[in-house]
């Protein structure tokens, strides 16, 4: 039996025996497709099905859910122009807190939610990073049942929800480079994803997007994530290097080995592995770059603009951590030369007590 490679489309045999076509995207009813496969007919149902599931968007989980319930809810915030507006990735973190929040209690009314309840799900979390985005994820959701299933959301109530202080992604250092350098050369993918995020402070889902396409004139243009403004920056020599060195032929110059472009999520599973082979400590990571980017140019002199311009961030203040820590470098540095002058190199000393005429 050969296999369909039209999208959304199954085939089965009936019980007389006959090969019949469906069309079914994820959340949606299935619909026959008349015909021989790739005849006229076909293809016209075919297209038909695809264009009215692209128009009118599957509603998830909307066949199973009740009036008035979380269940109901989470399918209203889907559909929201809020959940719209997020990226991708901020997505795909926030469905997963969602669906399990759905899972416990998806068949509970709305209204009846109270800030307690809502206090007492979040005692149960330990770790203060992940309550956080719990009470983001959940806090979004509740907001979407106003007012059309209640009048206010529990969650305004509670305030002080901090993430927990963390330093985050450790930096790299100048000889962790050099021996990732050492041990991938160029011409390895290995290579290319470490200097396209050191080089460019690129996060691990612009990586997996660039490609010749983007590459003008001894420039790169990069579409940059999570609301930050896209660059157009040079071409640095080492950059430079590491792409002439690869092959050419693909829309991106980062895939797998079975020619595809690679997930956000597994080059970053695939680069922890790669620096752990390279000899490295494990808190050497693929964000850790970036920061060691943007680390370097703030020790270098440039300006909290510059940096913001280089990193593409809408506000200065987190592009202020890395300009206010080479300020205070360099403050140290200059201090300490101040402290170890000679005494000669100093006029204003009293003259020492043995020294001193009687």
């Amino acid at each position: 039996m050969s296999r369909l490679q039209l999208k959304h489309v199954n085939q089965f045999r009936d019980r007389h025996g006959r090969l019949r076509h469906y069309f079914r995207r994820r959340g949606t009813k299935a619909t026959p497709l008349p015909g021989l496969v790739g005849s006229e007919e076909f293809m016209a149902a075919y297209a038909a099905a695809l264009v009215r599931t692209l128009v009118e968007p599957a509603e998830i989980g909307a066949s199973r859910t009740l009036p008035g319930t979380i269940d109901a809810l989470v399918v209203l915030y889907y559909r929201s122009a809020e959940w719209n507006a997020l990226g991708a990735g901020t997505q795909k973190e926030r469905r997963r807190i969602i669906e399990r929040f759905r899972a416990e209690h998806g068949g509970k009314r709305v209204a009846m939610i109270e800030q307690h309840h809502i206090e007492k799900m979040m005692a149960k979390i330990e770790k203060p990073s992940v309550r956080f985005h719990w009470f983001k994820s959940v806090r979004a959701l509740l907001r979407a049942a106003v007012p059309g299933m209640r009048k206010d959301n529990p969650t305004d109530g509670i305030k002080g929800i901090r993430p927990g202080k963390t330093k985050g992604y450790r930096t790299w250092t100048d000889a962790e480079i050099e021996q990732y350098r050492t041990h991938w050369p160029l011409g390895t993918q290995q290579r290319l994803v470490m200097e396209f995020a050191l080089e460019t402070a690129s996060r691990r889902c612009e990586v997996v997007r660039l490609g010749p396409q983007h590459v003008k004139h001894g420039r790169i243009r990069i579409e940059r994530a999570k609301g930050s403004h896209d660059v157009d920056i040079l071409m640095t020599p080492e950059l430079q290097a590491a792409c002439d060195a690869m092959p050419k032929g693909h829309l991106t110059f980062i895939i797998t080995q079975w020619g595809k472009p690679r997930s956000p999520h597994g080059l970053g599973t695939d680069f922890a592995h790669w620096a752990t082979k390279a000899g490295l400590p494990k808190h050497c990571r693929l964000h850790g770059l970036k920061k060691a980017s943007m680390t370097r140019m703030a020790n270098d002199g440039g300006t909290t603009h510059e940096l913001a311009a280089f990193s593409g961030h809408k506000t200065l203040s987190q592009v202020e951590l890395y300009t206010r820590d080479a300020d205070r470098k360099r403050l140290a540095d200059s201090g300490m030369a101040k402290g170890t002058k000679s005494a000669a190199d100093v006029t204003n000393l009293p003259t020492p007590r043995s020294q001193t005429k009687l």
